[in-house]
């Protein structure tokens, strides 16, 4: 399957040519304090201070960054009363998260500006050559070296080379945790455990003289998602709980900070039973289905997109099968014509093998999982994200300068 036929199909591809997108994010911030540094690899994000310019940030004294896990650009527009701080200050624009639209592809898209195919971080799980298991690239317990892993540096390491400061806002656990070796390694930590404390922290190291970014995360709307849904009274009100402290935040600034918002992809629905979209299930089981277990030997990824590593030889019979059992249900496409859909950008060598023998994307409200791998409770989960649709892939880029 072609790129053109994707996007026919309804299918919102990365912008990773074209730009702008969240890779650009921390790039642009360095480049708005005067940090002139220049990618060496092939990427879309040349050099920070192009990236400045694509994302039109004026020079600033300080930048602040906060990335929130899950807001995706639809989901906060379709409760936009919710947060009006986030809806109607500053300017809002629309950025592309990169594929899979998850966690872990989006902190290294985000901490290095290159996509999937660069990084390794290729879904929430992937397996791992060297042991033929799955890797999990959030958690990483056992398996590989996080910073072997992912061999790109980071613009906070890029920032240090040149002695400029950057400063990462985060829950104790995250502190030199796998994914932050694999994808924001470079900054100094600074623990802090709820929003509010995340917020005076972040202007507390913004007061320091040789502080020149800071970035805040914050995942527990992400959360709120998963367990009950984004159209949740839970999901809802920890938006607006986030959209005050923002608030705080942004009237606090040191004078000369700018501040941007984004996130790291969307989020969609799942039901428990019938699909809304297509009729029928709405969550298939490999394991309980003839036609999407023969010749598959693991599945990895996510319940929205997945990584299918097949039996020598058979994966083109496998990606037939799936697209015969799924039809308009899905994008299921081999190795090779995700590699030409340039779904993963420029792909390091040593990751082919990374990527599935066939790779799947579902489409409206469709879930796809395999009960041997995952967990009971990750099988319960209701808000999911990682395919291709608009809602997954586009995410906002809030600025207000201070």
């Amino acid at each position: 399957m072609r790129a053109p036929d994707l996007e026919e199909a309804g299918a919102a591809l990365p912008a990773l040519g074209t730009g702008p997108t969240l890779g650009h994010v921390l790039w642009a911030a360095a480049g708005a304090v005067g940090v002139d540094i220049e990618a060496t690899e092939p990427q879309a994000v040349t050099s920070s201070l192009s990236a400045a310019r694509l994302l039109d940030l004026a020079p600033a004294r300080k930048v602040c960054v906060v990335l929130v896990d899950g807001l995706g650009w639809h989901n906060l527009m379709e409760r936009a009363e919710l947060a009006p701080f986030l809806t109607r200050s500053g300017r809002l624009t629309r950025l592309t998260c990169a594929f899979p639209s998850t966690t872990a592809t989006n902190m290294a898209f985000l901490g290095t500006g290159a996509a999937a195919g660069a990084t390794g971080m290729l879904g929430y799980t992937v397996r791992e050559p060297a042991l033929g298991a799955l890797l999990n690239l959030v958690s990483w317990r056992g398996g590989a070296d996080p910073e072997d892993w992912q061999p790109r540096r980071t613009v906070f390491e890029r920032m240090s080379d040149v002695a400029r400061t950057a400063v990462s806002v985060g829950p104790w656990r995250f502190d030199a945790s796998g994914l932050t070796l694999a994808a924001l390694r470079g900054a100094q930590f600074q623990a802090a455990e709820s929003l509010r404390d995340r917020v005076d922290a972040a202007l507390s190291a913004l007061e320091e003289p040789d502080v020149d970014l800071v970035y805040l995360y914050w995942g527990d709307l992400d959360s709120a998602g998963h367990h009950h849904g984004w159209r949740s009274a839970q999901w809802g009100q920890e938006l607006t709980q986030l959209d005050t402290e923002l608030e705080r935040l942004a009237r606090a600034l040191p004078a000369g900070t700018t501040l941007l918002v984004t996130a790291d992809h969307g989020m969609v629905d799942v039901p428990t039973h019938a699909s809304a979209v297509f009729g029928g299930p709405a969550r298939l089981d490999v394991a309980e289905n003839e036609m999407l277990r023969r010749d598959v030997d693991l599945v990895a990824g996510e319940p929205r997109a997945s990584h299918l590593y097949c039996r020598a030889g058979r994966a083109g019979a496998v990606r037939d099968a799936w697209r015969a059992e799924l039809g308009e249900r899905a994008w299921v496409l081999s190795r090779d014509e995700a590699l030409r859909a340039d779904l993963f950008g420029p792909v390091d060598e040593r990751f082919l093998t990374v990527i599935g023998d066939v790779v799947v994307a579902v489409r409206g409200d469709l879930a796809v999982h395999d009960s041997r791998t995952q967990t009971a409770a990750s099988l319960k989960l209701i808000g999911m994200h990682g395919s291709l649709t608009p809602a997954e892939t586009t995410v906002p880029l809030l600025v207000v300068e201070a």
